[in-house]
């Protein structure tokens, strides 16, 4: 049996420049999106910083004295003020060493040096953050292409800071060594980076036709019923995705928990019969070079009947959520898709009082909304029933009659069509079936329309 080993915490404080467009609130969100997104990489937070400025930094970001604070923090001689340490790193005596400083913002190469310089430890920015979790999230061998061009796009123009690092001889030039004439490292470095992102980009696009050809003979034994689960991370996708279809998908209290697309039958089966997917989930300022290089994951929502836009109910900022993924989805061309607003984990908001409340707030602003628990079984039930009428609203009812002699072509119907009726005489039984236009025209040519 193997045993676990038990990782040692690790802890990093969150550092971030509030613009003066930026209201408290959504300051503030932001700032707990990204200690979760630390915590998801296996950080504890013991500290957050924060400065009002008209703008960045140009050099390091934030301003002289922040970093001064900071650093004092890191060398563990914590000032006193603005130091929000929680009661487990309060505790611990190992709680003084900072691995990392969390930036809520991409910031430049050369203002996340001279920042790691001054306060003395490492500084992941945002994007860098996002890149790391998406890199040890990927499983596929799609979704670890996509990531490795985000990663590798992020790092090409760190590179001449890195040289700066290195010294004298990261800027060296010769001509030896598989370099050109007069070719520098960090050139050399810049040009591998180029040739393997277009080695990656014609994988990706070898695995996009493949893609394309399974979901096309999908579509072509189960017509076109897909539905897509899209939303902001963590708002219940992988929960709701495992209740509706039985299957035993990743579910994890984290951002990101899960980043390849999953495919399954909705339960119990139903006619027409339903594909629900699972796509990556959005969050607040998404590199764009991971909105392109998951395209292809996300286009299982462009190549959906019906989205399925997952809400979390208990988030008091779920507003900017919810404009986050129409705003992505829109990016992705998927602005146009019919969409059911799935407003999930209701039952995290309090007690009956408190849910009945929020539930009568949500379907006054937005009518057509599904307001639910996911780990409710009535509540998925209903869900199910309203993915289900979607797609009967444009199917059409015909009557077949199938002589006794041609009984063996029974399962052939029923597997194409629901059967709603049948009745039967000395000749023949008559059915009575509603499906998709084209199967219904289709067996109504082949075997006959019951007069």
């Amino acid at each position: 049996m193997r045993k676990e080993v038990k990782e040692k915490p690790k802890y990093a404080v969150v550092a971030a420049v509030q613009l003066p467009n930026v209201s408290d609130v959504e300051f503030e969100a932001s700032l707990a999106e990204l200690r979760d997104l630390a915590k998801t990489l296996g950080f504890e937070i013991t500290a957050t910083f924060t400065q009002k400025r008209s703008s960045f930094d140009s050099t390091a970001y934030l301003g002289a004295g922040k970093r001064q604070e900071i650093r004092s923090f890191v060398d563990n001689k914590p000032e006193p003020v603005e130091l929000e340490r929680t009661p487990q790193a309060a505790a611990d005596p190992n709680a003084g060493k900072i691995d990392v400083v969390f930036v809520d913002h991409e910031i430049s190469p050369s203002q996340a040096r001279n920042l790691e310089i001054e306060v003395g430890c490492e500084v992941m920015d945002r994007t860098m953050v996002i890149l790391e979790i998406f890199h040890r999230h990927a499983s596929s061998r799609a979704a670890r292409a996509q990531v490795e061009i985000a990663r590798l796009g992020y790092m090409a123009p760190r590179l001449r800071e890195a040289a700066k690092l290195a010294g004298p001889q990261g800027r060296q030039r010769s001509g030896t060594g598989g370099r050109g004439a007069g070719e520098s490292h960090t050139e050399l470095d810049k040009r591998k980076i180029r040739d393997r992102i277009a080695e990656l980009q014609l994988e990706i696009s070898a695995m996009d036709v493949e893609r394309k050809t399974q979901r096309a003979r999908r579509q072509e034994r189960q017509g076109i019923a897909n539905v897509a689960l899209v939303g902001y991370t963590n708002a219940g996708k992988s929960t709701l995705m495992r209740a509706l279809t039985g299957s035993e998908v990743l579910v994890e209290n984290k951002l990101f928990a899960t980043l390849d697309t999953t495919v399954r039958a909705l339960q119990p089966e139903s006619r027409p019969r339903v594909l629900v997917s699972d796509t990556v989930g959005f969050i607040k300022n998404l590199p764009h070079g991971l909105v392109a290089s998951f395209k292809s994951t996300l286009e299982e929502a462009l190549e959906a009947s019906l989205l399925l836009h997952v809400i979390d109910a208990s988030d008091p900022g779920f507003e900017r959520q919810l404009e986050v993924t129409d705003k992505v989805l829109d990016e992705i061309g998927a602005k146009d898709v019919p969409r059911i607003r799935v407003f999930n984990k209701i039952d995290h908001v309090g007690d009956a009082a408190a849910q009945a409340e929020r539930e009568a707030a949500l379907r006054a602003q937005y009518p057509d909304c599904i307001v639910m628990s996911a780990r409710r079984t009535g509540d998925v039930a209903k869900l199910r029933e309203a993915i289900v009428a979607f797609f009967r609203q444009g199917l059409v009812e015909a009557e077949l009659f199938l002589p006794w002699s041609a009984q063996q072509l029974r399962g052939e119907i029923f597997a194409s069509c629901e059967v709603l009726k049948e009745r039967a005489d000395g000749e023949g039984a008559f059915l009575r079936i509603r499906g998709e236009r084209e199967a219904v025209k289709g067996l109504c040519e082949r075997f006959g329309q019951a007069r």
